[in-house]
């Protein structure tokens, strides 16, 4: 009898093992990914940066497309492009056979009827007004030759609408028919939206893509602001990767890659001495980007360019800070600092955790053991911005963004003429002024050809760095935290990651 007994236990603690371990083996089909600021409703127009565009990127896809770890540009739902030889009217031939989501064809037609809704909508859209100089800003047109075709009429040259056609506010959106009174937008991308409620978004893979079926059946993007709170998620189990705001306090299963984002000093160069380029040299020559990387910790590192690694039309050379205190004591001399003078450096206490005391305090410690004493003014960032726009600054700590992956939305608004007017419009907080230099950067942002434009990009960098009106002193880190099953997770620099390719490894099934 006990032998029968413990025959039957034998095989159910066998046949419960054995399911266990089959359920184990079977691949979860849906992925959660959190983020801050889930959206309640998906436009890919309504933000330029943060959780919508991320979220969009799965679910509209673009003309063109930004190439894996860079802002080059490969083709997306255009398979090719032209532009006239004004510059004025660019050409784009859609990709064969590709479907909206309601199961409508892509036409010329329906791609013209997208960015026409974006282009008239009030109030105008940030991502149009960021990325194409406001509504209508530079483009007149957008219409469709034929079924094949959709074509943008400038109203003057601009080269960089390529690039920032990769960005995932200007993804290709249908109008759907209204359901129980709301209208949707649907997209031709890897995934469909099937749920909006709630901090909380849903998409599923559709059947069928023109870029390959996406590897994961279902992803559900939750609103996770905070560390405790993705700290609590994952424990629980109902989070597989989180895509933080800033540098998580979790290190374990956390990856980073550079981003495009940028932290520099800008020199008042309206005022004396900062007025003297051997000055703003020597300010340049004393801070060492070893020590500014221990105080940024993991949110940034140093950059020694002008431009981010990911982002093309980059310089290479000698590092643009750092140097010896003879030389210092050179540049100094030479420039003519004046004796017993202490600027003061504004810097906005709450634009970003990086922009902030310690890293002001530590460029407060380099220059002044460099005979640079500098005060710091701390400030709210809209207070600080108003008397950066007003030119009141002597040295300003802030930050600006490589908008959409072309130099031009970075080198232009913090370099040229044009952004050195006093006023809530100014960019170019250095209030600099080069004439030769503002022909340089409007001629690259005129010409058609991706090589010429790298190359005048690249001069223009030269001369920056010989001038120095503004120093870059740092990148911003791209972060996410993946569980060790979530497999080809690669970060974009953009923040704008390709979703489709992630898996869920059934061999982590049952671990803790």
């Amino acid at each position: 009898m006990v032998p029968q007994v413990m025959l039957r236990t034998f095989l159910i603690l066998t046949l419960l093992l054995a399911w266990l371990y089959d359920a184990s083996a079977q691949p979860r089909k849906e992925l959660r990914v959190g983020v801050p600021g889930v959206p309640a409703a998906l436009d890919p127009a309504s933000a330029l940066e943060g959780a919508t565009p991320l979220i969009a990127r799965q679910v509209f896809d673009t003309l063109v497309s930004y190439r894996e770890g860079s802002t080059d540009i490969e083709p997306g739902l255009a398979t090719r492009w032209a532009v006239s030889r004004d510059g004025l009217v660019w050409t784009f031939t859609l990709r064969d056979g590709v479907r909206f989501h309601d199961g409508a064809a892509l036409t010329g037609a329906e791609a013209a009827s997208s960015f026409e809704r974006v282009l008239q909508a009030t109030p105008p859209s940030p991502v149009w007004s960021a990325l194409l100089r406001g509504s209508p800003g530079v483009v007149r047109q957008v219409r469709a030759p034929d079924a094949k075709t959709v074509q943008f009429v400038l109203s003057q040259p601009y080269a960089p609408l390529l690039t920032v056609l990769a960005h995932p506010g200007l993804g290709v959106a249908r109008t759907s028919s209204p359901v129980e009174g709301t209208t949707r937008l649907v997209g031709t991308g890897p995934y469909r939206v099937v749920d909006a409620s709630g901090g909380r978004i849903a998409i599923e893979a559709i059947g069928r893509h023109w870029n390959g079926a996406p590897r994961t059946e279902r992803i559900v993007f939750l609103d996770v602001a905070t560390d405790d709170n993705a700290e609590a998620e994952f424990d629980a189990r109902s989070l597989d990767v989180w895509f933080p705001a800033g540098p998580p306090r979790r290190t374990e299963w956390a990856l980073s890659t550079l981003g495009t984002r940028v932290g520099y000093l800008a020199f008042q160069t309206e005022k004396e001495p900062f007025s003297r380029k051997k000055i703003r040299h020597a300010v340049a020559a004393a801070l060492e980007p070893a020590v500014i990387g221990v105080a940024l910790d993991r949110a940034a590192v140093p950059l020694p360019s002008f431009l981010p690694v990911g982002v093309w039309g980059r310089r290479e050379g000698s590092p643009l800070i750092g140097g010896t205190r003879e030389t210092v004591k050179t540049l100094l001399a030479e420039g003519g600092w004046p004796k017993g003078y202490k600027p003061t450096m504004v810097v906005a206490t709450d634009v970003s955790p990086v922009a902030s005391r310690r890293l002001a305090e530590t460029l407060q410690l380099m220059l002044g053991a460099a005979d640079i004493p500098v005060n710091i003014r701390l400030e709210p960032a809209d207070v600080a911005r108003s008397a950066m726009h007003g030119g009141e600054h002597e040295i300003a700590l802030t930050e600006a963004g490589v908008v959409g992956g072309d130099p031009h939305l970075f080198l232009y608004p913090l370099s040229a003429s044009e952004g050195a007017i006093k006023g809530p419009r100014a960019l170019n907080f250095a209030f600099y002024r080069n004439p030769r230099l503002d022909d340089i950067l409007v001629r690259a942002s005129q010409l058609s050809f991706r090589t010429e434009r790298a190359k005048l990009y690249q001069r223009a960098q030269g001369i920056l760095a010989d001038e120095m009106p503004w120093i870059p002193l740092y990148v911003r880190l791209v972060w996410g935290v993946a569980r060790p099953e979530v497999r080809n997770l690669r970060l974009h620099p953009t923040g704008f990651h390709r979703l489709s390719t992630l898996t869920l490894d059934s061999g982590f099934g049952l671990t803790p």
